[in-house]
Parts: structure tokens; sequence; C-alpha cells
């Protein structure tokens, strides 16, 4: 898994959960991929972040970094 955000908002026009992740809004149409349960969308989150990891990684492109969450303690 991943340490990149991920959204999931449920569509009730598209009637599926949309995945936003921000690191990549920039760089990437948003929503970047979908599910019809929010298990299917994670799943699909998950493997659209390595996808895009992996084709930047080859293109020699600046990968983003994840956020980081500050917990107070």
């Amino acid at each position: 898994m991943s340490q990149y955000s991920m959204m999931i908002q449920w569509s009730k026009e598209d009637q599926l959960f949309l995945v936003t992740i921000p690191e990549f809004s920039h760089l990437v149409i948003m929503p970047c991929t979908h599910g019809k349960t929010r298990q299917e969308a994670i799943y699909n989150g998950e493997e659209v972040i390595e996808m895009y990891l992996e084709a930047w990684e080859v293109e020699g492109e600046s990968i983003p970094e994840p956020n980081k969450m500050q917990i107070a303690s």
C-alpha cells in the first residue's frame, strides 16, 4: 500500500465512488479512477498510484512526495 492520500467520494450522479489523489492533482485529471464499491475504489486507486509512479520513473519525471500528516500529541 502506498503512502499517498486518496479522497473517496460517492457520486450520486454516476452511482460510483470517485477517487482523487491530492498529491497528483496538478499532474493528472481528477478524479483519476472509480469503483462500484468503496473497496473497489481503494483497490483501483492503489493501482493508479503505482501506474503513475512507474511511468514517471521511466520517463525521468519528478515524482510528487506523499503528504505528511501531522498528529498532535
